[in-house]
């Protein structure tokens, strides 16, 4: 167990990111015992104040000088720790430069505090990809930009450093084999040693959370797992082939299944544990759309692959609710208690 603190980063100033945080230090204390916030004075006061209730004082926002200061700060304050130069907030639900640039520093500052050894975990709200690039920054999210910052820390090309998404609740866990890219690009990345690669990080990342070797079921990627051949051939010729050098090396790997059957298999339900502890997905939409359909309110986002540990919510800045002080926190404190386990806080 370690005593350091949490870095909670800001996310977009202009989404919910900043209301979600100040509802998570209101509504979960125990979550966010230790936690502070890596991001910007003014947009948190703002968030405080708007989620304060009718007749009920806001909540206060300290500023702090250093991550250690996180577990100083008296009870109903969250601890700010200013990364960027203090800002007027920014217009909510509107994409811009500036809101992009401020998530990135936010994130950029609490990974390599990380990396470091400062903080034991990273949990990131959400940022605003068009923002991001409107920002200039080289990277269409935050797996990829943490990806990057892990390689440079470690002096590895990108290469050497691979990352998967994982998409965890309560009742079902799936990994990526791609991420952010078309789907033609996503076909075109379901190669054998991605698919092996992924099987590889999935056994080790998920193994390390259960305490024991994981039951991976792998998802094919055409109807029916490719029907012998007859709706596709990348099961025989690429999927098939990467499971059985798992298998070799000794994962506890089945499939590849029918996409539309797998993630019910490995369902959790009823107090029951479902076939599988996790389903590896070969694009995106695959292996999210089951999940969220159980809940997004619960849904945590984990990084696996890097040398520090992100857990976030699996939602996006919701521009369309930003400011309302309706959003719901729910999966970013999941996301919080996700990032204790995992880093043993």
């Amino acid at each position: 167990m370690t005593s350091l603190p949490i870095a909670i980063t800001l996310g977009d100033p202009a989404g919910i990111g900043p209301e979600i945080i100040a509802k998570a230090f209101r509504d979960a204390p125990d979550a966010t015992a230790g936690c502070f916030v890596a991001g910007d004075v003014g947009s948190m006061r703002r968030a405080a104040a708007l989620v304060s209730g009718p007749g009920q004082p806001a909540w206060s926002v300290a500023l702090i000088g250093s991550a250690d200061e996180a577990s100083d700060v008296p009870p109903r304050c969250i601890p700010v720790l200013q990364i960027t130069e203090l800002l007027a907030p920014v217009p909510y639900a509107q994409v811009s430069a500036l809101a992009g640039k401020v998530a990135a520093d936010c994130v950029l500052w609490a990974s390599r505090a990380a990396l470091r050894g400062e903080v034991a975990a990273v949990v990131t709200a959400p940022l605003h990809k068009e923002a991001l690039a409107a920002a200039g920054v080289p990277y269409p999210g935050h797996t990829e930009l943490l990806q990057a910052e892990a390689a440079a820390h470690l002096g590895k090309p990108l290469q050497d450093v691979p990352v998967r998404m994982m998409l965890a609740n309560d009742e079902m866990r799936t990994v990526l084999v791609s991420i952010h890219m078309s789907l033609r690009d996503a076909i075109e990345a379901v190669t054998f040693d991605n698919v092996l690669q992924t099987l590889r990080i999935t056994h080790q990342s998920v193994g390390a959370a259960l305490g024991r070797a994981p039951c991976i079921a792998v998802a094919g990627l055409n109807p029916h797992a490719g029907e012998g051949g007859l709706f596709g051939r990348e099961e025989i010729d690429t999927i098939i082939p990467a499971v059985e050098a798992a298998m070799r090396e000794g994962l506890d790997v089945h499939g590849p299944y029918a996409p539309d059957t797998v993630f019910m298999r490995a369902r959790a339900k009823n107090g029951q544990p479902g076939e599988f502890d996790v389903v590896v997905a070969m694009y995106h939409d695959q292996g999210l759309i089951p999940v969220k359909y159980l809940g997004v309110e619960q849904g945590v986002n984990v990084t696996l692959g890097l040398p520090l540990v992100r857990t976030s919510p699996d939602h996006g800045t919701a521009f369309d609710i930003a400011g309302s002080g309706v959003a719901d926190a729910s999966s970013l404190i999941a996301a919080i208690r996700m990032a204790r386990k995992l880093g043993r806080v």
